[in-house]
């Protein structure tokens, strides 16, 4: 049993904390919510209750999603039983999977990284939640030698690319599948996105594909061009090797992860740094895409641009950061955002405008004709195009990863000329549990101080509002919408990981999620806050993190374990703890209660990556730790009595 520096707690609860008070409330309606959810809609070995039929490739992904994030809850500090519940649901989804002929082995035959990096959260999340499974980790090392070991088809390292777009348990699975054999104007839902591929002599305008012939020459090249080779979204498989090695730290799947970035990195520099979207077989950009380094499959041209692409790569670059322990990969996802912002306008109609200007005023909450910043997401053979508001979430990425002040500077800058105020907090709820990043931040640089309360009630209102939908819709989905679960999934994580952990949530498309700081408790033995414990993290810079704790219990003490990183992987130097002396009655006669008086204490060395604090029942303190970041090998971390 390791022994970690303790700390105990002195400071009473002179004033109950509001944003303790809705942590804490949080919780227990979440442990209630999830149940009702699996009570509703679910079987009893754990899938989701369906009588429909599947049809096509796209779609495992929407049966996992409605789970994606009960293991963070848990991890954070949910229920004890919501741990067999996830594993449970996890499997019987997999099994459901199995029996519509879409997994094998228990992983997808074959599909693209955007929608597998959906499907797979859910998997690393659990990972994280119990390391000590032997079961999940045998399946994240199988998992991950589908990419890692070129026996199975997937990947060629002669050329460093994932051989084909659609790839998985079945190797790779050549073309786009069976539904885009033609490409008509008659999928009213794409015309949005306008022609995939905008080079094909005759078809100029999405009307063209009306012609039949049209329509099958537009699917005979989408098939071939986008069909084969590789394609930058296939960058957020470093995430399924990246867990693997969380395990053991196995040198072969560290060498893979860094060897296929690697390549990627070396494609972008032969691009002035701008991550290209295809590689062909033979590893040459635009190989199949004509020359243009455009063009490949959910790539910078067609359909989502920026969404997908700096998502792979944001994810590719926090991936290598984490094996590497070093930074320089960041400029893969730096230079994207920095292209784009230098092609940025200011205009109105945000919710009128492009591919996906339908979301954007409610998250904002500015009305159609403010001017905002809006930056363009695609690029094709007649440039940029399709203008939204700049992701917050990737620049905010930058910034927590590499604390560099270059990164902040550009925050700053997106702040001053972003048209809406950062600091309120908009009622609103994305199904990715992104989204409020600006008055987060702001809270974090001192200039939002009411973040944690306002954010907290707005988490308390969208389980709320989740478990009316519920109620008042006790069925399968209407029309076999197989989307259906994920918008009523009652389980919200955004605000909880970002006020406890000091962290974004986990990027949606596949990303890992590494921590400021994480918790276990000492008592029992497992991951989260301990009952009755609520945790704030109010600062975060490059030297380290300020935690406030507090026991809101009146009867029961308890002991919280404080880990620097999701991983383990940074160093707490030394704790200075602000010690509040409670005050006094003041003399016999006035019964006069005096303001308690806040002092820190001396620096106290630690030296490594978790400490304990004692917090007896009605008592709170303040920790500043100053912390090393990536001092140590990261991996996946028990709390488990063997381990603490």
């Amino acid at each position: 049993m390791t022994e970690y520096h303790r700390i105990a707690a002195t400071t009473p609860l002179h004033e109950t904390p509001t944003w303790a008070v809705l942590q804490r409330r949080l919780f227990a309606l979440l442990d209630g919510a999830w149940r009702e959810f699996e009570t509703t809609y679910c079987e009893a070995d754990g899938r989701l209750t369906y009588a429909g039929r599947m049809h096509h490739r796209d779609g495992v992904d929407d049966f996992y999603e409605p789970f994606f994030n009960w293991p963070t809850l848990y991890r954070l500090g949910g229920a004890d039983d919501l741990l067999p519940a996830v594993k449970r649901h996890w499997e019987g989804v997999t099994a459901q999977m199995t029996e519509f002929g879409f997994v094998e082995d228990e992983y997808e035959l074959g599909y693209d990284w955007f929608h597998q990096g959906e499907s797979l959260n859910f998997f690393y999340a659990l990972c994280a939640a119990d390391p000590d499974d032997a079961a999940f980790r045998e399946r994240a090392k199988r998992f991950a030698r589908l990419y890692s070991d070129p026996a199975s088809g997937n990947y060629d390292p002669e050329a460093r690319v994932i051989v084909a777009p659609h790839n998985g348990s079945g190797g790779p699975r050549w073309g786009l599948g069976t539904e885009w054999v033609e490409y008509s104007a008659s999928q009213v839902g794409m015309e949005r996105y306008g022609l995939p591929l905008d080079d094909l002599d005759g078809i100029t305008e999405w009307s063209d594909l009306a012609s039949p012939e049209n329509a099958r020459r537009m699917g005979d090249a989408m098939q071939e061009r986008m069909g084969h080779g590789d394609t930058a979204v296939n960058l957020a498989a470093t995430s399924l090797v990246t867990n693997a090695w969380l395990y053991d730290n196995e040198p072969e799947f560290a060498d893979w992860v860094t060897e296929y970035v690697g390549a990627w990195r070396d494609r972008a520099a032969a691009n002035g740094g701008l991550v290209p979207d295809n590689a062909g077989p033979n590893g040459v950009v635009g190989e199949l895409q004509n020359g243009h380094w455009f063009g490949g499959h959910y790539g910078w041209a067609w359909p989502h641009g920026l969404h997908s692409v700096e998502s792979a790569a944001m994810i590719a670059a926090t991936n290598l950061t984490i094996v590497s322990g070093g930074t320089d990969a960041l400029d893969l996802a730096r230079t994207p955002l920095d292209t784009v912002i230098a092609h940025g306008v200011v205009e109105t109609g945000v919710a009128t405008r492009g591919s996906m200007g339908w979301g954007w005023v409610q998250k904002m909450g500015v009305p159609d004709d403010v001017p905002v910043q809006l930056v363009p997401y695609r690029h094709g053979s007649h440039g940029w195009f399709d203008f939204h508001p700049v992701p917050l979430i990737y620049p905010v990425w930058l910034w927590w990863l590499s604390s560099d002040a270059r990164d902040l500077a550009r925050l700053e800058s997106l702040e001053r000329d972003a048209g809406f105020d950062w600091r309120a907090t908009k009622w609103f709820h994305d199904k990715e549990e992104q989204g409020h990043e600006a008055p987060w931040v702001s809270f974090l640089l001192g200039r939002n101080p009411d973040y944690p309360e306002d954010a907290l009630e707005l988490a308390l209102g969208q389980v709320g509002r989740r478990l009316a939908l519920m109620r008042a819709t006790p069925f399968g989905p209407p029309d076999d919408d197989i989307h259906w679960w994920q918008r009523l999934n009652p389980v919200v994580t955004e605000v909880l990981t970002q006020l406890t952990t000091g962290a974004p949530p986990a990027l949606y498309n596949g990303g890992l999620a590494p921590a400021r700081v994480t918790y276990g408790d000492a008592l029992r033995g497992r991951p989260g806050l301990p009952p009755d414990v609520a945790a704030l993290v109010r600062e975060v810079d490059a030297d380290g993190v300020r935690v406030d704790l507090v026991n809101l219990g009146a009867d029961e003490h308890r002991e919280v374990v404080v880990q620097a990183g999701a991983f383990g992987e940074d160093r707490i130097d030394h704790v200075v703890v602000d010690e509040t002396a409670p005050g006094s009655l003041g003399d016999s006669h006035s019964y006069v209660v005096l303001e308690p008086v806040t002092t820190p204490s001396a620096p106290l060395p630690v030296g490594s990556a978790r400490i304990v604090v004692a917090l007896p029942p009605l008592t709170r303190t303040s920790l500043r730790l100053s912390i090393t970041r990536r001092a140590h090998t990261p991996s996946h971390q028990s709390f488990s009595p063997h381990e603490s």
